[in-house]
Parts: structure tokens; C-alpha cells; sequence
């Protein structure tokens, strides 16, 4: 009786924690799509205190008492027409930041796939060392590659364009690591059945790793695409011109304006990766808790 009452509790309290732990990590999402809907006059009278002294050359914290609220006293919708009707440099943002990871994210699967299949397939002494140096070049911050990236780029032309950043994030090696992982977890059972009857390197691929492997691929370019439509700082380094920086670089200019749009734009922001998540949950959920893919 002692026993069950204290595993009770401590259930309980594990409940609690992680309940809590939930709505502290929500609550600035939260946040952002309730004040979106905010009018001008609302959102001033409630954060005036943190944004009066702040211009563009300098920001001074005030300690004023700021009061977030989560229920808009009067819905509106001006803060949206801004910026998809009004603002056209939103949308340019938004568009720039589709442009680089979308490419990245398609690319690199498909690169991961066939390199993947080739560790996972034909181990040998030279793939060891070639896949050994993946992953030291996968735990390496990108702020240590940040200048040699520059160099190769300078030296290739590549320079305020967006292939400065397309180019490099298709062969990032974080998809083939992981890729080759679940794939070298396929029993060799299916690929000899398949020799057996007539299939060859492609059929092998596309029939039986593929497949299995679908729940991680998703996954992968579930985290492939959140990495790089959050990327700052390799717009601000490779592409020197504003109007092909993407959204991520752009918030942080907003809130030196109308601080009612940056919380628009910020769910704007924030809708492929919310609807990203809802279609792919179970793929993710998936890949990351049963690596191995198959199912007996």
C-alpha cells in the first residue's frame, strides 16, 4: 500500500513538472498569436514602457512593469492586412526564405539517400575514414566553417547570391549521418531476397530502403527544414544584400518600428513549421523513437 501510494505521488508530481514545463514553453507562442490580433493602441498601452526608448542606434531598458495579456480586448485584423496586403518587403522575406530551404532540404534528402546507401551497403577501410570525417565536420559549430565557407564562395563568385547558401547546405553532412545509421540497421536477409529475385542496385534502394526508411527521411527533413528557415548567420555573412536576406535575418529589424507588426509577422513566421509539424508528427515521432524503421 506504501509503495503504491508513493509511485501515485510521484506520478503525480512528474505530471505536474512536466505540465508545467509545457505551458512555460508555450506561452510565448502563445503570446505572439494573441497580441497579433491586438489594435496599435492596445499593444502600447500594454508594452510601451519596453519599447519608448528604443531607436535603431540605441536601446535602453526600462523596468517598468509590462503587462502581457493574452485575450485582446478588441480583435483586429490591420496588423495581417500590413503585412500581407500593405507590406510587400514582408512577403519578399517570407519568399526569400522559401527559396533557400525548400532547395536545401529537397537536395539534401535526395544527396543523403544515395550516400547513405552507399556507407550502409559497402562498408569498407575508405568509407570508414570518408564517413569518420563527416561526422567530425557535423560536431563542428558552423562558426568555425563560417570562414572558409566565405573564401570558397569569394573565390567561386558565389558571393551575394543565394547559391552561397543553397550549394553548402545540400551536401551538409547532418542527413547522411543519420540516414546512414538507420539505413545500416535494414537486415542484409531483405537485400539477398531481393537479389534473388532479379532486382538490382535501384530496385534495392527505391523498394526496400526507401520504404523502410521513410518515417526517419521525414524526419531528417523535418529538422533539415526547421535548421535552415531559422538561420541568421549565413545570410548576414554570404549575401550582403538586404533584399535577398531572409525572414529569420528581417525580425530582428522589426521591432525598432511598429512593434504590433512584428508579432504579426512572427506568426506568419511561424505557419510552415506549425503545419509542417501537424502533417509529419507521426513520421517524426517515428523516426526519432524506432531509428531502425522496420516493423516485423
Amino acid at each position: 500500500m506504501h509503495k503504491k501510494l508513493h509511485h501515485n505521488l510521484t506520478n503525480t508530481l512528474l505530471t505536474a513538472f512536466i505540465a508545467l514545463a509545457a505551458v512555460m514553453f508555450l506561452l510565448p507562442t502563445v503570446l505572439t498569436i494573441a497580441n497579433s490580433f491586438m489594435t496599435s493602441s492596445e499593444i502600447s498601452a500594454n508594452y510601451g514602457a519596453m519599447f519608448s526608448n528604443m531607436t535603431e542606434d540605441k536601446k535602453t531598458f526600462i523596468s517598468d512593469t509590462v503587462n502581457l495579456k493574452f485575450i485582446p480586448d478588441k480583435v483586429t485584423f490591420d496588423q495581417y492586412k500590413s503585412v500581407l496586403l500593405k507590406s510587400p518587403d514582408y512577403l519578399l522575406k517570407f519568399w526569400n526564405s522559401v527559396i533557400l530551404t525548400v532547395p536545401i532540404t529537397v537536395f539534401q534528402l535526395a544527396v543523403a539517400v544515395f550516400t547513405a546507401y552507399g556507407f550502409s551497403r559497402y562498408p569498407n577501410k575508405i568509407k570508414s575514414i570518408i564517413f569518420f570525417a563527416y561526422i567530425i565536420l557535423m560536431i563542428m559549430p558552423y562558426q568555425v566553417t563560417l570562414v572558409p565557407n566565405f573564401l570558397v564562395a569569394d573565390k567561386f563568385g558565389l558571393l551575394d547570391t543565394r547559391w552561397a547558401i543553397i550549394l553548402p547546405g545540400i551536401f551538409s553532412p547532418f542527413s547522411i549521418f543519420l540516414l546512414t545509421k538507420v539505413m545500416r540497421r535494414i537486415p542484409n536477409a531483405y537485400v539477398e531476397a531481393a537479389k534473388l529475385d532479379g532486382a538490382n542496385e535501384f530496385q534495392i534502394l527505391f523498394r526496400i530502403h526507401v520504404p523502410l526508411c521513410r518515417g526517419a527521411i521525414v524526419s531528417i527533413g523535418m529538422l533539415v527544414f526547421i535548421d535552415y528557415w531559422n538561420m541568421v548567420e549565413q545570410p548576414l555573412v554570404l549575401m550582403r544584400d538586404p533584399d535577398l536576406h531572409p525572414l529569420s535575418v528581417f525580425l530582428s529589424q522589426i521591432n525598432t518600428g511598429d512593434v504590433g507588426l512584428a508579432f504579426a509577422v512572427g506568426v506568419v513566421y511561424m505557419v510552415p513549421t506549425i503545419l509542417m509539424f501537424l502533417y509529419g508528427e507521426d513520421e517524426l515521432v517515428e523516426g526519432i523513437t524506432y531509428s531502425g524503421g522496420i516493423k516485423g
